[in-house]
């Protein structure tokens, strides 16, 4: 698994070539479209939008999650793949509306298979950063970007959300006593195609799936940040992370040690981490 060529003969219909895409490839909003998006994400704390070329871009990926599974590897090693850098450096337009132009990728990041038939669920209720990735005036300093490779609905677990203007202790003091009004609850099914946004204020988490579904919730995430702001995780990989093979390596086995503690993975997996790391 740490060598290159064994992930271009297992996946060769995948790219890894460290140079994600060029300039003009990217998914154009609107103006009134982005202001629409900058001000839902205030006031309510994210938003969805669409990119036709995810659809293309989700197939591949949900085949190489699937095929990582049948050979027991972690989801999480599609980001050696162009492919999953690419689903989201499509939205930097959107992204440098809400961050600025010079926003960073931050290494943060996970993919997920939610299997129904073996009882899974996503990762429970959280806040991420909390308060303290808003600024004064309640815009982000740090939003995460999710992505449904397949169909993501209530019976495999797609993402719930406490809109921000629904919460009585967002971006406060109190903010880990939660006051949960349940019918503000808002679910967030996707299909491919379509991402998601949300500050890291939020109150959010993956459902539990049901039995009577046999498909699979498979989704990727990734995180950025303000470029006027100091680091809020190291290192920063710039506007557009154009990684070799061994630091996509190293990013991530980093993913694999930093989650750890809301994705259990076993042991082996996680001192293969810990010794690509170093």
């Amino acid at each position: 698994m740490t060598r290159e060529d064994f992930w271009r003969e297992t996946f060769p219909e995948m790219t890894i070539c460290g140079a994600v895409q060029d300039d003009d490839d990217f998914n154009e909003i609107s103006p009134n479209r982005l202001a629409m998006v900058s001000e839902r994400l205030r006031v309510e704390g994210y938003f969805q939008e669409a990119d036709p070329e995810l659809v293309r871009l989700s197939g591949l990926l949900s085949l190489a999650i699937d095929r990582a599974a049948s050979l027991s590897i972690p989801p999480v090693f599609v980001f050696l793949f162009d492919e999953a850098w690419r689903v989201f450096n499509r939205q930097k337009q959107t992204l440098a509306s809400i961050l600025g132009d010079d926003y960073q990728v931050m290494p943060a990041f996970w993919a997920w298979r939610i299997d129904p038939q073996a009882g899974e669920a996503g990762w429970r209720p959280h806040r991420d950063l909390g308060a303290r990735g808003l600024r004064a005036d309640g815009t982000p300093k740090l939003v995460n970007a999710w992505v449904p490779l397949t169909e993501a609905s209530p019976a495999n677990g797609c993402m719930y959300i406490l809109p921000a203007n629904r919460d009585p202790v967002y971006g406060t003091a109190d903010e880990k006593n939660w006051k949960v009004d349940y019918p503000s609850i808002r679910a967030l099914p996707g299909k491919p195609g379509d991402w998601f946004c949300w500050n890291q204020a939020v109150l959010h988490w993956g459902g539990q799936t049901s039995q009577f579904c046999h498909e699979p919730r498979m989704s990727i995430a990734l995180e950025f940040q303000r470029g006027d702001e100091p680091a809020f995780n190291k290192p920063l990989l710039g506007t557009l992370p154009n990684l070799g093979f061994e630091d996509r390596l190293k990013m991530v086995a980093k993913q694999i040690l930093q989650f750890q503690h809301m994705y259990a993975l076993p042991q082996s997996m996680r001192d293969l981490a810990t010794q690509i790391v170093g």
